[in-house]
């Protein structure tokens, strides 16, 4: 389970404002049909879109019994901690960091885990892992502010590791060539598998789901974790419709993620996706609330040059005048305004380009050069190594 997946339960600070009955015809969402693919926690979901007029499908990714505890698996890992304190800890869930510890009380290893750790220079993934290993009495020393692994590899890399060793706790997906990069540097790595991710029980209700999708009957589609989207690329594949899937959300089916984690799993199929800046229940519904009507509508963007960008189906617009763009650029413009103020990935917008166009990561500078010759040099700022994003007004 992916960091931004824990369950999600909005604080009294996050909660949103009472809107319509459930049921009701009126509200920032209705007539929108919205897919939901949680498996905890999806009354509170549901009772949220509902009472915002949309409409909700349900089909759980991920058994109800997601973090799975393995006793024959954690246990010797556990001891082995033990008896070989790291000299480097990654800690990368709060869920899987509190998991580990209840699980050790229950063989009466708790202190001497923490024993095991406490000297160690602790890394931590994201504010729910710090919250849990401060709540153990463990102190990070570092966290990035982005919640992304990539960034704890970044913040490693170049530093000379030989002899060090690191235990990294999993989050529900193989963190393997995690590991490998770090060998790479000299260390000695292990991986601590806390629990198994595993599909839901009843395929049914996912396979009804991917359907929709595929023949764009949905509106948007939520995630809150990496593994949901994962589990249902592998059902899509299962039944022949998994580029079918890809189309419809790089089309019409709004991808929406609760947090840059879980947004990052949809990298891999070239799917734009949208996430809010807290990775919170609440907050992914506010998200909504705007996004939605805006696509239907037509979407307004203020350009941090201080131009209007409109889009009205395949009509654009800057400050009132209509610019033509030629297949290519409008395609890597759907995806940046579809994530606005987010960077790409080159890897995204080649996935996103017309059939016929050259297979290549050039294809994509070509197109990304024709869209600021249309809508100014500083309309789309380039990250280097990561991709393209539009400069919004902030």
């Amino acid at each position: 389970m992916s960091l931004d997946a824990a369950p999600l339960s909005p604080a009294s600070s996050d909660l949103l404002p009472e809107a319509a009955p459930a049921g009701a015809a009126s509200g920032p969402l209705a007539g929108f049909t919205i897919g939901v693919t949680a498996a905890r926690k999806v009354e509170e979901q549901t009772q949220l879109f509902e009472r915002r007029g949309a409409a909700v499908e349900w089909a759980p990714a991920l058994s109800m019994d997601p973090n799975r505890v393995e006793e024959s698996v954690l246990r010797p890992a556990t001891e082995r901690v033990v008896a070989e304190p790291p000299d480097m800890f990654v800690c990368t869930t709060g869920i899987g960091m509190r998991a580990w510890l209840e699980a050790a009380e229950e063989w009466g290893l708790r202190e001497a885990l923490l024993d095991a750790l406490r000297p160690a220079e602790i890394l931590a993934r994201g504010p729910k892992s710090v919250g849990a290993l401060r709540g153990a009495g463990l102190r990070e020393l570092w966290a990035p502010e982005s919640e992304m692994f990539e960034d704890v590899l970044e913040h490693l890399r170049g530093r000379d590791l030989s002899g060090k060793r690191i235990v990294v706790q999993e989050h529900g997906q193989s963190l393997s060539m995690v590991a490998h990069a770090l060998r790479r540097q000299g260390a000695e790595v292990e991986n601590i598998s806390v629990y198994r991710v595993l599909s839901a029980e009843d395929p049914t209700p996912m396979f009804r789901m991917i359907d929709l999708i595929a023949e764009e009957r949905l509106d948007a589609v939520t995630f809150t974790s990496a593994p949901a989207i994962a589990a249902l690329m592998e059902a899509a594949a299962s039944v022949g419709r998994r580029d079918d899937v890809v189309s419809a959300f790089q089309a019409d089916v709004l991808a929406v993620a609760v947090g840059p984690v879980t947004a990052a799993a949809f990298e891999l199929w070239g799917v734009p996706s949208v996430y809010p800046e807290r990775s919170r229940l609440a907050a992914m519904v506010k998200l909504m609330e705007t996004e939605l009507p805006s696509r239907r509508a037509g979407t307004a963007i203020e350009l941090a040059t201080g131009q209007q960008l409109l889009l009205h189906g395949e009509q654009v617009l800057v400050d009132g005048v209509e610019v033509r763009l030629s297949p290519a650029p409008a395609a890597v413009l759907a995806a940046l305004v579809a994530n606005p103020g987010n960077v790409i990935p080159r890897r995204a917008l080649l996935a996103m380009l017309p059939s016929g166009t050259a297979g290549s990561e050039h294809a994509v500078e070509m197109a990304v050069a024709r869209l600021r010759a249309a809508l100014g040099t500083r309309a789309v700022q380039t990250v280097v190594k990561r991709g393209y994003r539009l400069a919004i007004s902030l």
